[in-house]
Formats: structure tokens, sequence, C-alpha cells
């Protein structure tokens, strides 16, 4: 299956599952974002296309909307890359600068490709900083804040640790 990232050219690797954000609801005029909770008839579709195509069952992976709760990056919705995909789906693809918001987060917390898809999306010193500041809004601790500094020091972002 094709990573996301590279939908919108940002890093290209394979992985198990799509990982859905959000829902965006327009009507007349207005631009929604809320929590994927996915209807019984998409469930039932999931189902149906894992079966089919000898997926995973969790392929289409809703995990991430708990994000919407905790709060997106400020101006997000602005970002949002639109593709169209026949005249019936249309998927809105997190931009780069946000991306990095949630690849930090997830470096912190799981390590691994995710510290990898990071490196891939070069951020910049202020890139990064305002992703580390933003992660610190969903996790207080000061243990997160601590293993943050410690990953954005092993990362080169030395200034940045600093200033947090």
């Amino acid at each position: 299956m094709e990573q996301l990232f590279s939908a919108v050219g940002l890093v290209n690797r394979t992985t198990k599952d799509v990982d859905v954000l959000a829902i965006v609801k327009r009507n007349k005029g207005n631009f929604r974002i809320i929590r994927a909770d996915f209807p019984s008839w998409f469930k039932e579709a999931i189902r149906k296309i894992a079966r089919d195509f000898d997926l995973p069952q969790n392929w289409m992976n809703s995990g991430p909307t708990s994000m919407v709760d905790l709060g997106l990056p400020a101006g997000l919705a602005n970002r949002l890359i639109k593709k169209n995909y026949g005249d019936n789906l249309t998927v809105y693809y997190v931009s780069r600068f946000d991306q990095i918001h949630f690849k930090l987060y997830a470096s912190v917390d799981r390590g691994g490709y995710h510290v990898d898809d990071l490196l891939s999306l070069n951020p910049t010193i202020d890139e990064i900083e305002a992703a580390a500041r933003w992660s610190m809004t969903h996790d207080v601790s000061e243990g997160y804040k601590m293993m943050l500094k410690d990953l954005l020091k092993k990362l080169n972002y030395d200034d940045v640790a600093k200033r947090i």
C-alpha cells in the first residue's frame, strides 16, 4: 500500500495502513474538520476491501482522529492539500508543515520509522520549534518535555531544545 506522504510528494515508503486524521465537512461554504468516526456503512466497506484485497482488518486507521479533540496545529485547515479521485471521493492531505508536527510528536512517543519520516521532511529550525511547542500542548508532562528535548538534541536541534 502506498504511504499517503507520497500522494503529495513528501515521503515515499510503503505502509500497512492509511491513517485518517479527520473528516472534512463542507456545507454552504463552511469548512469544518471533525473526528473520523466512521459510519457503519463505511466500516463495512473497509471490511470488504480488507477481505477482497487481503489487507489487514485495520488497514484504514482512524486512531489519529483523537488529535482533533486534543487540538490540531493552528491553520491546518488552510494548508490542506485537496485531491479529487473521480466524482465521489475527495481526500484532503495534511501539509508538510503539519506532518512535521505529527511526526515529531510520534517520534518522541514511538520513535522508529516516525523519526526517519520526520528527517525525510527536512524541517527547518522554525518548523521544528513550532512542532515542538504544539506537541507540548498534547502532553504537558515534564517527562514528555525531557524526552522531547533529548530527541531534539539527537536530531541536532540543540538551540530549539534550549528554547522550549
